[in-house]
């Protein structure tokens, strides 16, 4: 018998052809994320940078042994850059109270800072930011177009 384990983060970042944050994303004049960065074990993630926004995107796991990965990954690329922040996050697989406070604190710096943030999520992500009541401050999206159109027309 013959057995095949696919890895279920490989080429997650390109998604099918004509799905929504391909579109979105290509509406605002660059592709998608094509290149994730394994940031842990559990944990990849891209970014995109355009004329008008900085997307984030992420798979994988948002938690206690990912976070300081996450924040560093995240502040590396802001670095010098006072652009919209948005974080996609609707295909993490789980996210916990350590990737909570990630945002948390991601979202104060850009406030600090002047820099607009907005938080799009999978059914998952939702479900624990409106848990613990934080889908105001984290500025949560129903989706990645609604998170660019909230920076601009598109």
């Amino acid at each position: 018998m013959v057995v095949t384990i696919l890895d279920p983060i490989q080429n997650l970042a390109a998604g099918p052809a004509g799905d929504a944050y391909t579109s979105a994303v290509t509406a605002w004049g660059a592709g998608p994320i094509t290149e994730l960065q394994r940031l842990t074990v559990s944990l990849r993630g891209g970014c995109e940078k355009t004329d008008k926004t900085l997307v984030f995107g992420f798979t994988g796991q948002l938690d206690a042994y990912s976070d300081k990965q996450f924040s560093d990954f995240i502040a590396e690329h802001m670095q010098g850059v006072s652009l919209p922040l948005i974080i996609d996050l609707s295909r993490i697989d789980f996210i916990d109270s350590s990737g909570l406070g990630a945002l948390v604190q991601l979202v104060k710096n850009c406030k600090e800072s002047g820099n607009p943030f907005s938080l799009v999520g999978n059914a998952r992500v939702v479900q624990t930011v409106k848990l613990v009541r934080l889908e105001t401050f984290l500025n949560l999206q129903p989706s990645l177009e609604a998170a660019l159109a909230q920076f601009g027309a598109a």
